[in-house]
């Protein structure tokens, strides 16, 4: 369970599964809905975007990180939710991708936290702190 108090971490997981609403996914049928929390309480949501050459794709967290970074969004963030599946299997949760994984935490490190990520499946939500899901991550810090 995240440090959100209840309200708001259902209202976070309800804002990742509205995105997934609105995902283009034509090929995978795979669609993933983020939402991002910021400290002052905002959100910033993202939905994944397929190409027909697949490796343009976006996934939904790096849409919401650059709708964050386009609203001048520089650190803050504090919890970050992710849903999505084709149908839902049940018993898998989704988690971000590596990139994305490398995204969220270059965001994060701007303002110094550690969001949690709550992971949304069909059946199951599983809260992990980012830092969990990318230890000793490279970020603008090891740059010098």
């Amino acid at each position: 369970m995240s440090g959100l108090a209840e309200p708001q971490r259902k209202a976070l997981i309800a804002a990742a599964k509205g995105a997934m609403e609105h995902a283009y996914a034509p090929y995978s049928n795979f669609k993933v809905g983020a939402a991002l929390l910021f400290a002052d309480g905002g959100v910033i949501t993202g939905s994944n975007v397929e190409n027909a050459s697949y490796g343009l794709s976006l996934c939904a967290e790096t849409v919401a990180s650059a709708a964050a970074m386009q609203a001048g969004r520089r650190g803050g963030l504090i919890a970050v939710a992710v849903a999505g599946g084709a149908g839902g299997v049940p018993g898998t949760v989704v988690t971000p991708c590596g990139r994305c994984r490398q995204i969220l935490s270059e965001l994060a490190q701007l303002g110094e936290t550690d969001p949690d990520v709550i992971c949304i499946g069909a059946d199951e939500i599983v809260d992990i702190p980012l830092g969990t899901l990318l230890p000793r991550a490279f970020g603008p810090g090891t740059l010098g």
